[in-house]
């Protein structure tokens, strides 16, 4: 049911520079708020997030840094079922566009089980935008 990567999020301490950064490697910007950045090399949607105390050494608390893997909406709830079934923890709950799972694995890596692209986000930034949210499109 998993279709692939949709989207790599990374906690970075000083947001303009990662957003400069991953630009310099080929990133194209499409808009940042106070908080983080959407960028894309192609296919591939990276989102920034500023870390939340960047004077603190990172830690598997407050390091929002995860992989997102690809569903279909219409698999979301039967691969749901199945990670409850599997009792796989759980490390944040869904507070973003589409369906979400945030779950650990083994090894506690933070993986997002994610219905919607970076197309979608986008649109729905349009009816409820971040707090500082700029458009960058194409820069």
């Amino acid at each position: 049911m998993i279709t692939g990567l949709n989207h790599i999020t990374l906690s970075v301490t000083d947001l303009l520079r990662s957003i400069e950064f991953y630009q310099c490697l080929g990133a194209t910007l499409h808009v940042s708020w106070q908080q983080g950045a959407y960028l894309s090399f192609g296919e591939l949607w990276l989102c920034l997030h500023l870390h939340r105390n960047p004077n603190s050494c990172f830690n598997t608390h407050s390091d929002y840094t995860h992989f997102a893997l690809n569903i279909e909406a219409k698999d979301f709830s039967e691969y749901l079922a199945k990670v409850e079934k599997l009792n796989i923890q759980y490390w944040q709950q869904n507070t973003s566009e589409g369906d979400s799972m945030y779950i650990l694995d083994p090894d506690r890596h933070k993986l997002e089980v994610h219905v919607g692209s970076l197309q979608s986000r986008l649109e729905s930034l349009k009816a409820n935008p971040y707090k500082g949210l700029t458009w960058h499109l194409g820069k």
